[in-house]
């Protein structure tokens, strides 16, 4: 019986040690390899770590009244580090990626372009890993060089130099990319031709400016967004648009460059911008097919121009003269007639017409033109995730009385109050008050950042909740550009930022936003994770987000509450960041709990090393 006890004695640790290594190894399977994806051992999907601690939620808002950010206290649980993702995924845009697109099956139609739309992972395919920079990354080239040269190692792809090499797009030189400002309809200098835009408008001393009245722009399929760069010595802003197509990176490319550029396409959705927010569209060989759908993609451009707008076309179908493009020029001339635009030049390759001051055209158009007026009950600025409809954005009573915007000439537009803040029952008053409030914070955020940032250092900025873009505004004096985030789910005051002479964009926090990695040097965060709380999205996911879009070396700026603050430092060593300064902010009379500022910067670090780089 002794025997028999001690051979059971004996043979029980083993079996209890062969159950746990089979449990660990599931368990193992489990977390780096869901849902049956092969190669992920370097990454993990979803945020089963935030979720385990009660960080983040599937479903927003759960009701209970216990904030995601916990207390605060120094015992609170948190990560020693984050797996560094697949090198693959160096370039990674999670909400417009299309091997997610594969991987869910979507049933998307091509033809519609919702294959380059937005499609965000769900929760449990979400990647929990720092995208690490590609293999030889350097500190970007500063402005204004950057205009004209990058690193290759930045960008490792010199497709576009060799298919576009007769165009002057780009061309391959030694360790850089250099770009000599060509396009496709303009190979000899994006100059020359928006000089004779501006020849073709009869504007003053042929200044595309116009003297300050035409400010905002939107470069429909702009390439790497050489004309957009141009526009900027005449201080004039673009928004370089452009989707994730057979070009890949050419918005990499533009941000790089240090050019204002966005990830969209005409599609189904409307664009995230406000009606009438641009003073110019431009469309060179854009490849967009403007007559499908009862010309629901041109009526999107016509929501977004503001009285006496222009759209200028420099494409085949202006001049050929082939039997299908005579076609095509012929209906689409008749389109833009039922819309009530009309031709203010027409000139070799190109057309610019222009839109309508007011109502006038609209009210004498016939019973049951096509398009129709939109319903009285559309709302022109709500955008995000909003279906395109086929019907022309008739004006606002008062604009149609005023015929025209009411809008100053820039730089006085940058401060002015303007007409549309009463949309928002916002007074100037206020809308100067906090002009001058942010002006303040800002001249203490550079003497802060002071110690740390050399005077070129910044470029590209995101201002994550932009209000009424007083933040960017209280930069003009310094080389740089602001991407303006307003929250999808607030104010509509993106509207006030591009009246102001500003760009922006609308967005959700809960998701990823449309850009590619390491694209902006100084994010500014002034309450977002208060917002994320609110919501119950995951504060983590946020994180690695900034962190994605954030440049090695770059600069991030918090301000909100203490609890939050204490909770972003515990992060720090994980995300390869450290802290520059954290102090308290200045009262702010309209919160109940007095905030804090801590600014970061993100260090250059090499994946196969594990180890920092020196950022001089």
């Amino acid at each position: 019986m002794r025997g028999r006890n001690d051979s059971g004695h004996s043979k029980r640790p083993v079996v209890l040690c062969c159950v746990m290594i089979v449990c660990l190894c599931l368990l193992f399977l489990y977390f780096s390899g869901s849902k049956g994806q092969a190669g992920t051992t370097a990454f993990e999907y979803g945020t089963k770590f935030s979720r385990s601690l009660g960080w983040g939620s599937d479903d927003g808002d759960d009701g209970s009244e216990e904030s995601i950010f916990g207390t605060g206290d120094a015992d609170d649980v948190k990560p020693k580090s984050f797996p560094v993702c697949d090198d693959r995924h160096s370039e990674l845009i999670p909400c417009l990626d299309r091997n997610l697109i594969y991987q869910m099956r979507l049933k998307l139609d091509l033809n519609l372009m919702e294959h380059y739309e937005r499609h965000c992972p769900p929760p449990e395919r979400r990647f929990n890993c720092l995208i690490p920079p590609p293999h030889g990354y350097k500190v970007p080239i500063k402005w204004p060089k950057s205009r004209d040269v990058v690193w290759k190692a930045n960008i490792p792809h010199t497709h576009l130099a060799k298919e576009k090499s007769d165009q002057n797009w780009m061309v391959e030189a030694g360790e850089k990319i250099k770009f000599p400002g060509g396009g496709t309809h303009f190979h000899h200098g994006a100059d020359k031709y928006i000089s004779n835009i501006a020849n073709m408008l009869n504007f003053k001393d042929n200044n595309i400016n116009n003297e300050g009245m035409l400010r905002t722009v939107l470069d429909v399929g702009c390439g790497v967004a050489s004309f957009g760069g141009y526009l900027l010595s005449s201080n004039v802003i673009a928004m370089s648009l452009a989707p994730n197509d057979v070009h890949q990176n050419q918005i990499q490319f533009a941000l790089e460059r240090g050019i204002p550029a966005y990830l969209g396409v005409l599609g189904t959705k409307r664009l995230p911008y406000p009606s009438r927010s641009f003073e110019l569209a431009h469309c060179s060989r854009c490849r967009i097919d403007w007559l499908q759908r009862d010309g629901i993609l041109l009526l999107e451009l016509d929501r977004l121009l503001r009285p006496g707008g222009y759209f200028a076309y420099s494409s085949p179908e202006a001049y050929a003269q082939d039997e299908e493009d005579l076609r095509i020029w012929k209906e689409m001339s008749a389109l833009v007639e039922r819309m009530c635009w009309k031709i203010a030049e027409k000139r070799n390759q190109t057309v610019i017409w222009v839109k309508p001051l007011n109502n006038d055209c609209y009210k004498r158009r016939a019973h049951g033109t096509k398009p129709p007026l939109c319903k009285s009950g559309d709302d022109p600025d709500s955008v995000w995730g909003v279906p395109m409809e086929a019907c022309i954005t008739p004006y606002p009573e008062q604009m149609h009385r005023d015929g025209g915007t009411g809008l100053a000439p820039w730089p006085a537009r940058l401060t002015t109050p303007p007409p549309r803040l009463a949309d928002l029952y916002v007074t100037a008053d206020t809308f100067e008050k906090d002009t001058e409030m942010w002006q303040q914070r800002v001249e203490n955020y550079w003497s802060l950042l002071g110690p740390k940032v050399k005077s070129d250092a910044i470029r590209n900025i995101m201002d994550m909740k932009a209000n009424f873009g007083s933040f960017a505004a209280a930069l003009k004096e310094k080389d740089v550009w602001v991407m303006n985030v307003v929250p999808h789910d607030g104010p509509s005051t993106l509207k006030i930022i591009y009246d102001r002479g500003l760009i922006g964009s609308n967005h959700d926090w809960c998701e990823a936003f449309s850009t590619y990695p390491r694209t902006y040097d100084l994010l500014h965060a002034w309450a977002v994770f208060s917002d994320l709380d609110k919501r119950g999205c995951s504060a983590e996911d946020l994180l690695l987000e900034m962190d994605r879009i954030l440049r090695p070396t770059g600069f991030a700026i918090v301000r909100d509450k203490s609890t939050i603050i204490e909770f972003i430092k515990k992060y720090l060593h994980a995300l390869h960041w450290e802290a520059i300064t954290v102090v308290d902010a200045e009262p702010n009379p309209e919160s109940e709990e007095n905030e804090m500022i801590l600014i970061i910067r993100k260090k250059l670090w090499l994946p196969e090393a594990g180890s920092h780089v020196s950022s001089t």
